[in-house]
């Protein structure tokens, strides 16, 4: 049975209500939320900030609308992990509930804002592959870096604006309308309406990646049809077709973390939810930040150029560390050989 239900929205908008959704009854599930949000956050803030560095470090990388958007994707990740990470364990580990509506509703909006991003990086990033194989004479004139940075400025202001409208009004408290089960002060209208948003963006990613495997399929029959035919076109053709499944391993692992979050949204609008199940929305939602997790070891295992700048960057760590190694035992030779020397003349002094 349902252990706290709250029977009036306006008792909803109480702060001292949100205990109602502190769901994690025993010490062993916070202790196992704790350790998945900080094992999953610093591994996810860790590796995406080098898939960064690699990306801004090489000129040849950071030149390119494709590194572009996965930068920007990189960059939703490690922002979604901070932000969720400190709010969730802050919420149901720790159980403070001593803060305001609105501190609650900015750290959802950071959150939301977070995850939209990361998902809309990934849009651009299928419509950039779906230009590149689709048209790819005309690829470097329709995709420059001009139009890439302002198709990710017009990215995150349209996800900050969507996030941020329960705090600028869009909430059950202001409206005195019906509240979610699953968040406080979320207006259930609300919440339809971003799991429509987030809808449609898997939607037109999904389009997007089967015309690319569809033509990346192409590719790869006229590849074996014209083999002895090798040149730019055909090693272009080959990077294209790499970055599309590299891609497309992503969009499999975003949908099977993201699959029952989302269901557990749409059923929490159309019914009840019991305690159970909101405990398992509650784990479900650290597959959020396992799929941010995922994004850059793919990214690292699949794209030669990240590939090559890793090695880059570890060869120049090794060679750091042995040349360290190596400067003390130099500099005890150089004083030994002057204890000799002064030795020496001392004798011949004598």
């Amino acid at each position: 049975m349902d252990t706290c239900r709250i029977p009036a929205n306006a008792s909803k908008c109480s702060g001292t209500t949100m205990q109602c959704f502190m769901v994690l009854s025993t010490q062993a599930q916070k202790i196992s939320i704790g350790i998945l949000c900080g094992l999953f956050g610093t591994m996810c803030v860790f590796e995406n900030s080098l898939v960064l560095y690699l990306i801004f470090s090489s000129p040849g990388t950071r030149k390119k609308p494709s590194y572009l958007f996965i930068g920007s994707l990189a960059l939703a990740d490690i922002l979604a992990s901070i932000i969720f990470v400190c709010s969730f364990v802050n919420f149901h580990v720790f159980n403070e509930a001593g803060f305001s509506k609105e501190v609650f509703l900015l750290q959802l909006g950071g959150v939301n804002t977070s995850f939209s991003a990361s998902l809309s990086s990934l849009l651009l990033t299928a419509l950039d592959r779906y230009i590149s194989i689709s048209r790819p004479s005309e690829y470097k004139l329709l995709m420059t870096r001009r139009r890439a940075w302002t198709a990710l400025a017009a990215l995150w202001v349209t996800c900050a604006t969507i996030a941020c409208l329960p705090l600028l009004g869009w909430n059950c408290c202001v409206l005195d309308s019906t509240c979610s089960e699953l968040f406080p002060f979320v207006d259930d209208n609300y919440l339809s309406g971003w799991i429509c948003f987030v809808v449609v963006l898997l939607g037109c990613i999904v389009c997007a990646y089967a015309h690319v495997l569809w033509r990346a399929r192409q590719h790869v029959a006229y590849m074996e049809k014209h083999q002895a035919q090798a040149g730019k076109q055909n090693t272009r053709m080959r990077m294209d077709v790499m970055l599309a499944k590299t891609l497309v391993m992503v969009l499999a692992v975003l949908m099977l973390c993201w699959s029952p979050v989302l269901v557990l949204m749409i059923y929490s609008i159309f019914g009840r939810l019991s305690d159970h199940l909101r405990k398992v929305f509650a784990f479900c939602s650290t597959l959020c930040l396992l799929n941010s997790m995922v994004n850059p070891i793919i990214y690292a295992l699949r794209s030669k150029e990240l590939f090559s700048s890793l090695r880059r960057v570890f060869s120049h760590f090794r060679r750091q560390l042995k040349a360290a190694e190596e400067s003390p035992e130099a500099e005890s030779t150089h004083k030994s050989s002057v204890i000799e020397t002064i030795c020496k003349d001392t004798c011949t002094m004598s």
